[in-house]
């Protein structure tokens, strides 16, 4: 990853707006509905042909596919491994269920629309989880790398995402293996996988953690807090085994507390999480710093500074307002966190999560996401000018 460029680069988190048809058609495939494949794989090979560009004119020097060709960060992955089956149940949210009157706005609000569900058909491990994905994997290189070589020379790098073991142990329960480390374990080398294929493609790996954070006012909201931390240091452990013997260097890792407008007042603070999460054996972190539950955590990293070949890839945009953030507030977001990291030439701009990480549950319309990626763009230019005259 760019260490050291000429000024603070440019990226996102992943998920982008897919086109309305596209999103149909994921949501009815994830209702179980019968949808011709053809119909999907033309339909998704369109879309990825026309978010490259698209990132480009914004000013996104990291760009990805948009994930257009997944229903979900996650649950995509149901096509490329075994062992899953029968049906797991996601527990409510911590800070939701805490207020009555704002989770019933919130289903109201959502009711009908044309989504893929992150909490309904899900799926469970009911037998040996393995990797099968590999063509499909290919696949989709192939599919991004055809749609960024009309654009070469107009971008540094390019990056496709991944689950973590947790993230996905979390979505899809265990009803097989005998304990949540022998889940993870499995997970960890089936997933491995994918993530030599993402970085064997010439791509940097973006590993997808909420399960990080997200899951303390989760499925751990009744448990102490020490359970929790529990919790992610096994998935830091699986993670390290997961690339073991891969490059460091072009790995981020992607954490927040979930990709929904809500209180938040049950989030775990940073500061509790964070010294596990620096265990990870990574080149570089991908942490929300715009919205206002946790934009003051930055200063963390004057007293857990990243190490010297690491960079931070900051949130400055969030994901889940129709606010155009000025560009004048993203260059000050970005002069503070530099200030807290101590070297701005390890630092990027970024989004606090991906615009739709479900198909059809992005908060933010399709015009507005790119206008707000503009404004990052303007406001990385800015604080360059500021922090390295």
């Amino acid at each position: 990853m760019s260490i050291g460029a000429d000024r603070i680069l440019t990226t996102h988190t992943g998920s982008l707006p897919r086109p309305r048809a596209l999103t149909r058609l994921h949501a009815r495939r994830a209702r179980g509905e019968a949808v011709d494949a053809a119909e999907l794989a033309a339909a998704a090979q369109a879309a990825v042909a026309a978010i490259v560009p698209k990132q480009i004119a914004a000013g996104i020097d990291i760009p990805n596919n948009g994930e257009q060709g997944r229903e979900s960060f996650v649950l995509y992955l149901r096509d490329r491994l075994t062992g899953l089956g029968g049906e797991s149940r996601r527990g409510g949210w911590q800070d939701i269920d805490a207020y009555p009157e704002f989770k019933a706005d919130l289903q109201a609000a959502n009711a009908g629309k044309e989504t893929a569900s992150m909490t309904a058909n899900l799926p469970a491990a009911v037998g040996e989880v393995t990797y099968v994905g590999e063509a499909a994997m290919a696949a989709e290189c192939a599919e991004f790398s055809n749609a960024l070589a009309p654009a070469k020379g107009q971008y540094r790098e390019a990056f496709l995402a991944a689950p973590s073991p947790g993230i996905v142990a979390a979505v899809v329960q265990n009803q097989h293996y005998e304990s949540e480390e022998a889940y993870l374990a499995a997970l960890a080398t089936a997933l491995g996988r994918e993530y030599r294929a993402i970085l064997d493609a010439g791509f940097i790996l973006q590993l997808d953690c909420p399960d990080l954070a997200l899951e303390r006012h989760a499925s751990y909201q009744d448990r102490p807090l020490s359970d929790f931390i529990g919790f992610c240091e096994r998935v830091i452990t699986a993670i390290n085994r997961a690339i073991e013997g891969l490059p460091r260097h072009r790995i981020r890792l992607h954490v927040c507390w979930g990709n929904y407008e809500g209180p938040h007042d049950a989030d775990v603070p940073l500061a509790y999480i964070l010294p596990t999460i620096l265990h990870a054996k990574v080149g570089g972190f991908v942490l929300p710093f715009a919205n206002p539950r946790h934009a003051h955590e930055h200063r963390l990293f004057r007293k857990h500074p990243l190490a010297e070949d690491q960079i931070l890839v900051a949130g400055v945009i969030d994901t889940l307002t129709n606010f155009v953030e000025h560009p004048e507030v993203v260059a000050e977001r970005l002069e503070r966190i530099a200030e807290s990291l101590g070297d701005p030439k390890r630092l990027l701009a970024g989004t606090d999560c991906g615009f739709d990480t479900a198909a059809g549950r992005g908060r933010v319309s399709a015009d507005v996401v790119w206008a707000k990626l503009r404004s990052m763009a303007d406001g990385a230019r800015l604080a360059s000018e500021r922090l390295r005259p």
